[in-house]
């Protein structure tokens, strides 16, 4: 890492910091451990300590796995041109009404459309990969992926990916990649620092695998099975679901998570809209001290966009800290995400 890029990292360590909400942060300085680890790893393979990544900090294992899934799917290298890979995250991201993914997402796809990276993966798709307007038409209306099979574990990782951090992006951070009151008209010139920086980490070679480490191995679940064909993919979700997984039986109320696990599986996908009834019949089943844990994690699951200061509240004054706020949120992101790329690759 060139002594120019620490220098402009430094100072945003904090500023991605500020950005988060709900529960509190850790700091570089005093990140230890794994968490030490993976800061270092953020700033040197995405470019920058990115906040959808950071915020878990409070439960290391959940820190660890949503890394190991977006540095495995998105950033090693791989077959799949990061172009494409960014394009499928920002029409993921657009679908869930993440502005912020969205924003982030979209432009780094703009910039490496405009400016392509060298390619350097042995057996990588072609230097333009698949078009946009295809991943997005696919992201939106399922099909016949266009794209060659062997693509499919990473393209298809990189939307769960996406899935997840949407959810707890709309719950823990704001509309844009900006500091609390920062002015909107400073987005440009701070998109412009965090493309640079992150075009810079993927011109490096990145090595694929790096983060498995992290997490101990585990078989890989039945909806996961579209991972299979490539291993590292396939092992890094597995690490990483079942890191979650044993975060929310923790953590969770059992009944809570039958609650989330019920709703979704009879959702379809969409929107549930801004009504209350689909909410509260699942929590009306619930004891009446574990409803505001349910709420959260319901609203995260299917409607991310209604978490505000009042859901988060009630969950606090019910007695959960951040480890519960987060594990609640992780939990039924995953299982949300699972669902919406299973649904995705149903009509394939």
């Amino acid at each position: 890492m060139s002594g120019r890029r620490r220098l402009v990292q430094a100072p945003l360590r904090g500023l991605s910091l500020i950005q988060v909400r709900h529960v509190a942060t850790v700091s570089f300085g005093e990140a230890a451990g794994d968490t030490a680890r993976i800061y270092r790893e953020l700033e040197r393979d995405f470019g920058v300590l990115a906040p959808p990544v950071a915020l878990h900090a409070p439960v290391p294992e959940l820190l660890a796995a949503s890394w190991t899934t977006l540095r495995e799917t998105m950033l090693a290298d791989g077959r799949a041109p990061r172009a494409a890979k960014e394009a499928v995250a920002a029409a993921v991201s657009a679908g869930n009404e993440c502005p912020f993914c969205t924003t982030m997402h979209s432009t780094m796809h703009d910039s490496l459309s405009l400016r392509p990276l060298p390619r350097r993966r042995t057996g990588a798709a072609g230097p333009a990969g698949p078009a946009a307007e295809e991943l997005s038409a696919w992201i939106a209306g399922g099909g016949k992926p266009p794209f060659e099979p062997e693509l499919l574990p990473e393209l298809a990782g990189t939307a769960l990916c996406l899935h997840y951090l949407n959810r707890v992006v709309n719950v823990f951070l704001g509309p844009r990649p900006l500091p609390p009151n920062a002015p909107a008209k400073a987005i440009g010139p701070v998109l412009r620092v965090l493309i640079g920086l992150m075009r810079s980490s993927a011109r490096a070679a990145t090595a694929p695998g790096a983060s498995l480490s992290l997490l101990p191995p585990a078989p890989l679940p039945a909806d996961l099975d579209w991972a299979a064909a490539d291993p590292r993919i396939a092992e890094a979700l597995a690490r990483s679901t079942a890191a979650v997984e044993r975060v929310g039986a923790a953590l969770l109320p059992e009944a809570v998570r039958a609650a989330v696990a019920g709703a979704l599986s009879r959702w379809d996908g969409a929107d549930p809209g801004l009504g209350r009834a689909w909410l509260d019949a699942p929590l009306n089943e619930l004891p009446p001290d574990e409803r505001p844990l349910g709420e959260l994690a319901l609203l995260t699951a299917l409607a991310s966009y209604r978490v505000d200061e009042r859901v988060v509240g009630a969950a606090r004054q019910a007695g959960a800290g951040d480890r519960e706020i987060l594990a609640a949120c992780s939990w039924a992101s995953q299982r949300a995400a699972l669902r919406r790329v299973r649904h995705l690759l149903s009509d394939d």
